[in-house]
């Protein structure tokens, strides 16, 4: 996540200008030493370019890239504002859950972190006027959306550039601060991610340990969230929001009843990735109701075809 210090060089060279580390230095006011080690992270990290001058003088750019560019935005629509001083990398994770109503609680809970590190980071917002709260909930006002666009910029950033270490064909199919869910091209990089510590096999792939087998077209996806266990539910989810076809729901739907997952916890999980109206639906024929109305987020298999790969799988 970029720190202080690495938003004050991006904010010295939003206008495209070059500039060596000894002039950054001046106008940000951090050590040479500690700079220099800001510019190689940001170098590294593809959100800068660097030239060398006259005596083999080091000169550093901007680059186009979508965090540089989600941060010139937010500038250009904000320019009386210092961001500088508000934005912390705590507080731009917690930004990436504002862009709807959310408790405190609820935004600690995700983040693995304590309520009152949830209110430490909301306090530079709060005081500029940036945040709507209504029912105890929070969230960033409709107008600073650019903000919302430029955290989840640099989350993205971090998940991708943390997988493409291992796996260079990975992309992100979902993230947030702590966790995210990649797809593979090649099977170099499945055999990486499944010698990498922190990733693990989901989706179809991860249906085997449930003791469902099923044909995979394609490298399985990954999952990113270290400390964090697995769940058959975490599954469900993966498998719908990578595919959402008759024939994954069908599957997904063979998983809660092999697991015997209760809809409540299905629901609760669902709810981080828009998928709740999904898994309520798999629970309608679950409990005898196979009728498919155009009103229905998915399309439900009929009920001779479920209870036909039911006994294929042999789950009761």
């Amino acid at each position: 996540m970029i720190s202080k210090a690495g938003l004050a060089l991006l904010d010295a060279l939003s206008t495209g200008r070059k500039a060596t580390p000894e002039e950054l230095a001046a106008e940000t006011g951090y050590s040479r030493d500690h700079l220099y080690d800001v510019l190689d992270e940001l170098h590294a990290a593809g959100l800068l370019t660097e030239t060398r001058g006259p005596s083999n003088q080091r000169r550093v750019r901007i680059a186009e890239h979508p965090v540089t560019e989600a941060y010139r935005t937010l500038l250009s629509e904000f320019s009386h504002v210092d961001w500088t001083e508000l934005l912390s990398p705590a507080t731009l994770r917690v930004c990436w859950y504002l862009d709807r109503p959310r408790h405190i609680a609820d935004i600690a809970d995700r983040l693995g972190i304590t309520r009152q590190g949830v209110h430490s980071a909301l306090s530079p917002l709060k005081h500029r006027a940036l945040l709507s709260r209504s029912d105890s909930k929070y969230a960033l006002r409709d107008e600073v959306s650019p903000l919302l666009a430029f955290a989840r910029a640099t989350v993205k950033h971090e998940h991708r550039a943390r997988v493409r270490e291992i796996a260079p064909s990975a992309t992100i199919a979902w993230c947030d601060p702590n966790r995210s869910l990649v797809r593979v091209q090649t099977d170099e990089d499945t055999d990486a991610l499944q010698a990498a510590p922190d990733w693990e096999m989901t989706g179809l792939g991860r249906f085997a340990a449930y003791g469902l087998q099923f044909f995979l077209a394609g490298e399985p996806p990954f999952w990113y969230a270290p400390d964090e266990e697995l769940t058959a539910a975490e599954v469900v989810c993966h498998t719908l929001l990578l595919d959402s076809g008759s024939r994954r729901v069908s599957y997904s739907m063979l998983l809660i009843e092999a697991e015997d997952i209760d809809q409540e916890t299905l629901v609760e999980t669902a709810r981080w990735y828009d998928l709740e109206p999904t898994v309520k639906a798999l629970y309608r024929p679950l409990r005898g109701d196979f009728d498919r109305t155009d009103d229905l987020p998915v399309i439900l298999p009929k009920k001779d075809e479920y209870m036909a790969l039911k006994e294929q799988y042999g789950v009761s």
